[in-house]
């Protein structure tokens, strides 16, 4: 029988036998407060930062609070598999690493440890164009882990190209297009500490090491830091993306595509109608536009729209396993996890990434199986699993 992912909570409990407590933070609130600690001002604000106000961060929330179970009882769920395929992906469960850039603010060893982590647990990761280290170099430390690829759109068609190339000669498999991000929201705790990687060559591997990017220079980034950050932030923040320019991404990526930042009916199913493979919900964790809706409030109906001619995943605002499973209950075909891992990298580099991912894992387990499912179809076929609460 294949060991559940809450077998995690036994290795903890067991653990105390001998007074070890876990290294990490279970609690999402105390994992924040625990990288707290560990960060200085820029680094934390940049992930943990929002847009404006931070209503759609709360709005994120408020749109899971809003939403609960209905357990049913007398089930056998002893034994349980939530492996999954998405795209052709094998997944053990619904779950993947959001692309989060510039990780190497966290920890040294950033979108590596991320990558040997998310490989060792069976998990895919998403690759942010915004990496610290180059296409390659995470796709050597993934090993033979699934991994797909983030792009922020570049305003020239070469090393749009060149990017994709790059990417599919790598490994990756499935390209996901983030739409919401054409330019910077307001963000505040950045704003307030005048703090931009990028204007530091922080969070470029990707692009400064890319043949057509650097075609472009009169001097390589080694030599001259400021020009090669002068071409690359105007290339991917500043320009408004459009819908007649998918055919420039679906002709040179032969792989499933993605749009990531769908919140409207109308634009999954301009999606659909572009010929893309699926979406994803997401409002960019909120950091983009400042009241907009829970990302979670839009799920139900594109789900409802897209009727599994697509596939549907959904991001922003997930902190627990609870939280994936309730996605998951309304329909998304997997779940994007961003901040927290994002945080045990910061608290333990690999070993704290492989500590999020474990437990968010086993209480997506433990939640769905105490709620009376034992695999994702099971769930499919129970529309009245959850239900509109009061927040």
């Amino acid at each position: 029988m294949t060991v559940p992912f809450s077998s995690y909570a036994a290795e903890i409990y067991l653990r105390g036998l001998g007074d070890e407590t876990p290294r990490y933070p279970t609690d999402p609130c105390a994992l924040e407060d625990a990288a707290r600690a560990v960060l200085t001002d820029g680094p934390f604000g940049y992930i943990a930062g929002g847009a404006g106000s931070g209503a759609t961060m709360r709005a994120n929330r408020a749109a899971f609070d809003g939403h609960g179970f209905v357990p049913r009882m007398l089930r056998d769920t002893t034994v349980r598999d939530w492996s999954t395929t998405v795209l052709d992906t094998r997944m053990p469960a619904p779950l993947l690493l959001a692309p989060i850039g510039v990780l190497s603010i966290l920890h040294a060893d950033g979108e590596l440890a991320v990558a040997r982590a998310a490989a060792e647990l069976g998990v895919p990761m998403v690759l942010s164009t915004a990496a610290s280290y180059t296409i390659e170099e995470v796709a050597e430390a993934s090993g033979d882990g699934s991994r797909w690829f983030q792009l922020y759109w570049p305003t020239e068609d070469e090393v749009t190209v060149s990017l994709l190339q790059r990417a599919r000669a790598a490994g990756y498999t499935t390209l996901v297009v983030t739409l919401d991000t054409w330019t910077l929201g307001w963000r505040p705790a950045d704003l307030d500490g005048s703090y931009l990687p990028f204007l530091r060559g922080v969070g470029t591997a990707i692009p400064f090491s890319d043949p057509a990017f650097r075609a472009g220079l009169a001097k390589a980034p080694e030599d001259d830091l400021m020009a090669a950050v002068g071409r690359w932030v105007p290339m991917f923040t500043g320009t408004a993306l459009r819908w007649d320019r998918l055919d420039l991404i679906r002709e040179h990526w032969d792989g499933p595509i993605l749009l990531k930042g769908v919140q409207h009916v109308d634009d999954a199913l301009g999606a659909l109608d572009a010929g893309m493979d699926g979406i994803v919900v997401s409002n960019h964790g909120g950091r983009q536009v400042d009241r907009a809706i829970g990302a979670l409030d839009a799920l139900p109906g594109i789900v409802g729209a897209v009727d599994g001619r697509a596939a549907v995943l959904f991001d922003s605002g997930v902190r627990t396993g609870a939280d994936a499973a309730v996605a998951l209950a309304l329909g998304a075909d997997a779940v994007l996890l961003g901040r927290p891992y994002a945080y045990g990298l910061a608290l333990g580099g690999q070993d704290g990434v492989r500590h999020v991912v474990r437990s968010v894992l086993a209480e997506l387990d433990l939640t769905l199986a105490l709620a009376g499912f034992a695999d994702l179809a099971a769930l499919r076929a129970a529309p009245d699993a959850v239900t509109r609460v009061r927040a």
